[in-house]
């Protein structure tokens, strides 16, 4: 269940308990008078089922709640109550496979800004996957992968193409290369001034690295887990489930690609360059590619849910 909290102008209260009358999937309706003061109004709470909160939010934006007050969702960890039950009895679907695209946008929107704990998160990611590439160690290279925080942006792409936003697009693209530009550029600067003062004292690294070849030996395994990961991912931003989300940072190798990449620049390791640049190349695409389907299939499904339910309003009504 999610829990409504809005404030609403006094002229509107009869029509919010409308809209939430009207809803099956609402329950528990508490109107205060005159409570808020700023914006002044109405206070209006109620208990929502998940699958039914997209209804509740058009309703509530067309009648201007948003601009004129204010409309917040929480989620509701624990209810014991029939009424609400009954609501998610009631409700279409079923909450794990409604897309609240209103609070996947702002998610989203978090994985475009280009703050610097992001680009800082994202340069200890790859400096712990340069030392991973140095001295072979896969503990190092899933410890990187858990600490990218660039799966964000990567949703961000996918949401904006399903949505037609290119400005969404345009800014989860500055991220990424900012972002990954500005972590190469610090973890190939570590390692050079680590070769000069001998902490590193190989001339190029191993031929032979059986533990984390993969991330500069990209094929179509690879991209097969950038597909699995994306569309993964995908699901547990939509369905709230951020073990899920973990899950998907240690599959995909984007991080431990660039702590490669910044390592085999600094030690003149031109086949390891093609080889990370490639398994950047193949992991965003393949990621961005099922993550968009997802989405796209997402939509389509509770579209279908959608009118299943109205095909049977109709029946009953007849």
């Amino acid at each position: 269940m999610l829990h409504l909290r809005a404030i609403v102008p006094a002229d509107h209260t009869d029509e919010v308990c409308a809209v939430l009358a009207d809803c099956a999937g609402a329950t528990n309706v508490v109107v205060l008078e005159g409570a808020a003061r700023a914006p002044s109004g109405d206070l209006v709470t109620a208990d929502i089922a998940r699958e039914a909160a997209n209804e509740v939010l058009d309703a509530l934006r067309a009648l201007g709640v948003d601009r004129d007050g204010s409309i917040a969702l929480d989620k509701v960890d624990l209810t014991l109550s029939q009424r609400a039950d009954l609501a998610k009895e009631l409700a279409p679907g079923h909450g794990d496979d409604a897309v609240v695209w209103e609070e996947l946008d702002r998610q989203v929107a978090e994985g475009t800004a280009l703050t610097w704990s992001f680009v800082a998160f994202l340069a200890l990611a790859t400096q712990l996957a340069g030392i991973a590439a140095l001295i072979d160690s896969p503990v190092l290279v899933v410890g990187a992968m858990v600490l990218g925080p660039e799966f964000g942006a990567v949703a961000a792409i996918c949401y904006g193409l399903v949505r037609l936003q290119p400005g969404r697009i345009a800014e989860a693209v500055r991220a990424l290369l900012v972002g990954f530009a500005v972590a190469i550029v610090i973890t190939y600067v570590c390692a050079l001034v680590s070769r000069w003062i001998g902490v590193i004292e190989l001339d190029r690294l191993p031929a032979e690295r059986p533990l984390t070849a993969f991330i500069y030996s990209p094929d179509r395994w690879s991209f097969i887990v950038a597909l699995l990961a994306g569309a993964a991912g995908v699901l547990s931003l939509t369905a709230g489930k951020s073990s899920a989300l973990v899950g998907v940072f240690i599959s995909v190798t984007t991080v431990p690609a660039a702590g490669n990449l910044a390592v085999a620049m600094a030690l003149r390791h031109g086949s390891e360059i093609t080889g990370s640049l490639l398994q950047l190349a193949v992991n965003f695409a393949g990621m961005i590619i099922a993550g968009s389907l997802t989405l796209l299939v997402q939509r389509a499904l509770w579209s279908a849910v959608l009118r299943r339910r109205s095909g049977r309003s109709a029946v009953r009504r007849t």
